[in-house]
């Protein structure tokens, strides 16, 4: 259940943050547009729902780890602003712009950007990371993709992008399957 309203004030390490909007809602936490004297921030609340795919240890503090593997790996991310332990919320550069995952709904083209998603995975793999691939986790920004999640995972070959990834890439059986089950993210 979400924890906050919009244009609700939410105050992080003795900073008033205004939200804006709700950004997504992940199996990690809600990501919300946030303002914060006058600039435009992300503010994600880390969650506690049950997620019956996927493990997680101390969310607030892998969130921190893998931000800092990612960065270590190359990854561009956007950067990470505040991090507030005891609320579990973490403020983060917005990067605009247009996830994968609508381009690929609305009927877009997205092959352009294989070769910089490509290059992330060559980067993760070299790291010994495997990102989250799933496009509702890329923004393009200025004809740059963005990896605006921090997860990440350790590396194995069947969730590396060419076996998992690029399924949802683009209209494949994959990708309309998942909108079926999720019919909310077609209509946005």
């Amino acid at each position: 259940m979400c924890p906050f309203q919009i244009n609700e004030t939410v105050d992080v390490c003795g900073k008033d943050y205004r939200l804006i909007k709700m950004l997504g809602h992940g199996k990690g936490g809600y990501s919300f547009l946030a303002e914060c004297d006058g600039n435009q921030v992300v503010l994600k609340q880390i969650h506690h729902e049950p997620c019956d795919y996927y493990q997680f240890g101390n969310k607030i503090e892998a969130e921190f780890r893998d931000y800092e593997r990612l960065l270590h790996a190359g990854i561009r991310i956007p950067k990470m602003l505040e991090i507030d332990l005891k609320q579990e919320i973490i403020i983060k550069e917005y990067i605009p712009g247009e996830t994968v995952f609508a381009c690929v709904r609305d009927g877009k083209n997205t092959g352009s950007y294989l070769p910089q998603v490509r290059e992330m995975a060559k980067q993760a793999k070299n790291a010994g990371l495997n990102i989250d691939f799933f496009p509702t986790n890329f923004i393009i920004h200025d004809s740059m993709l963005w990896y605006v999640d921090y997860e990440c995972n350790d590396y194995m070959e069947e969730w590396n992008f060419e076996n998992w990834g690029v399924n949802y890439w683009s209209d494949t059986p994959e990708f309309r399957q998942y909108l079926r089950q999720h019919p909310a993210e077609g209509n946005r």
